[in-house]
């Protein structure tokens, strides 16, 4: 099974870079697909991550394919494994109301003529390596209601100032799953 994250913000942000690279780690390199990856540069940058397309998915006919969307009307379950060889997650930084972006992957795999199920990981809107793991745990055996969630984390930057996350995150082990580079990174912005 393979992870794709369909990149699609405008540009690469550095938050971008920090969510991509903990998805490597999470998944694999030889498990991650990068598409919609238009400048070199950055493409260039993300192969130590994982396989990168400059085409969208809906351009390269992949088949199998699953849709993660937190609009799904069903949920992943383990037995998905065996259905679907591609999860595509939409590369994104979430907007709080959702714009619901993810819908323009499946607009664009509808008009390509190619075929996809969608699937929820419940209906918050997650991080998208958040998702990520969530989906990876899930198809590894995990149900989602086994599955602890916390919704909209404050996090700490000094002790006058914190930074509010209006996104679902899963605690594990007592331990919120986060990337230690974003919290460094959110902790080192000047503004917000």
């Amino acid at each position: 099974m393979k992870f794709i994250i369909e990149h699609l913000e405008p540009e690469l942000f550095e938050w971008c870079t920090i969510e991509y690279w903990h998805i490597s780690k999470t998944v694999g390199k030889n498990n991650l697909v990068f598409t919609n990856i238009k400048n070199q540069k950055d493409a260039k940058k993300f192969k130590k991550y994982g396989k990168v397309y400059e085409k969208s998915i809906s351009e390269l006919g992949f088949g199998n394919v699953c849709i993660l969307s937190q609009y799904a009307k069903r949920s992943l379950k383990k037995s998905d494994n065996l259905k679907f060889k591609y999860f595509v997650f939409g590369g994104i930084l979430g907007d709080s109301p959702a714009k619901k972006r993810t819908e323009d992957i499946a607009k664009e795999l509808k008009k390509h003529k190619i075929k996809f199920e969608e699937r929820n990981l419940g209906d918050k809107q997650m991080p998208t390596d958040v998702a990520v793991y969530a989906a990876k745990k899930i198809l590894e055996g995990k149900s989602l209601k086994d599955l602890k969630f916390i919704d909209e984390v404050e996090i700490e930057i000094n002790e006058n100032e914190s930074v509010h996350l209006p996104f679902r995150y899963i605690v594990e082990n007592n331990k919120l799953i986060i990337s230690g580079k974003l919290l460094e990174y959110l902790r080192k912005r000047k503004e917000f």
